[in-house]
């Protein structure tokens, strides 16, 4: 029997169990004999699907450029076939308290706290920010990490919670977060709705994809990936539980600003 297109995603939370589990009849059922594999680390992930063990990677951000920037190494090309809706034009913010500093220039010296060191939304993005708008990293101001279950790229956003807890309480100056947390948090109580500010919010990026290196027949994933419908009672639930409404085609335009975070901040290639 022929092996079942392999798909790799990363388990940051048991739900990633719920939802490849509940996609993979829906794919078998149009056709596409299909089965997952779970890492415990984008690293490991990026490396099995260099090996040839995973057909297609659900991608954090970074681990898309890991993947891009190790492909080419070995002479070899990575797509991105498909993303969420809601993986596409995402912002980060930086919070203060209320009566805190009122210019970016006015972290000079300050406390900053971060996600985990390999977040992109709460780490990386956020700091290339601040640097470009003058303020060295570790020169400038200090940086104060949380690093929740690094290697998951900040999937799991303990990190981020933990920095506005700590924002809250005076520990801190500053804290970076995504923006889409930042309403969470107020929605959940982590946050108030009075008392904290968005000091300074950067460009638009992007997030996750489904990555696929040359060599790879992945058209009918694709296809049937981008047919599923929001209005389907199958797979309503499981998008809900993945965060959108529709999948739509792979782009890479939104990574900029990763891929200039990565060139100033090194030691995240893998080998």
């Amino acid at each position: 029997m022929a092996r079942p297109f392999m798909l790799g995603a990363v388990a940051y939370d048991p739900k990633v169990v719920t939802i490849w589990e509940g996609f993979k009849p829906w794919f078998e059922a149009a056709g596409l004999p299909f089965d997952y594999m779970l890492f415990s680390n984008y690293e490991e992930q990026v490396r099995a699907q260099l090996a040839g063990v995973i057909d297609v990677a659900w991608h954090s951000p970074l681990a898309w450029l890991q993947t891009v920037r190790a492909a080419k190494k070995r002479g070899r090309t990575a797509r991105a076939v498909a993303m969420r809706d809601t993986d596409q034009d995402l912002t980060s913010v930086v919070l203060v308290r209320e009566g805190g500093p009122s210019s970016v220039a006015e972290l000079k010296g300050k406390r900053i706290g971060v996600g985990a060191a390999d977040s992109p939304q709460a780490t990386l993005i956020p700091l290339l920010h601040l640097a470009e708008a003058g303020l060295e990293p570790g020169r400038d101001f200090e940086v104060v990490r949380h690093d929740v279950l690094l290697g998951k790229h900040g999937d799991h956003i303990g990190g981020e919670r933990e920095a506005a807890k700590a924002l809250l309480v005076g520990r801190l100056d500053a804290a970076c977060i995504i923006d889409g947390n930042h309403l969470g948090f107020a929605r959940d109580g982590t946050l108030p709705r009075a008392g904290v500010r968005v000091l300074a919010q950067t460009a638009k990026y992007d997030h996750c994809n489904f990555t696929v290196l040359d060599g790879v027949d992945s058209s009918r994933f694709e296809q049937l990936l981008l047919s599923m419908k929001y209005d389907d009672a199958k797979v309503r639930p499981l998008l809900d539980l993945e965060g959108l409404k529709e999948w739509r085609p792979g782009r890479t335009s939104g990574y900029a600003l990763l891929e200039r975070a990565l060139d100033r901040f090194e030691g995240f290639e893998v080998a």
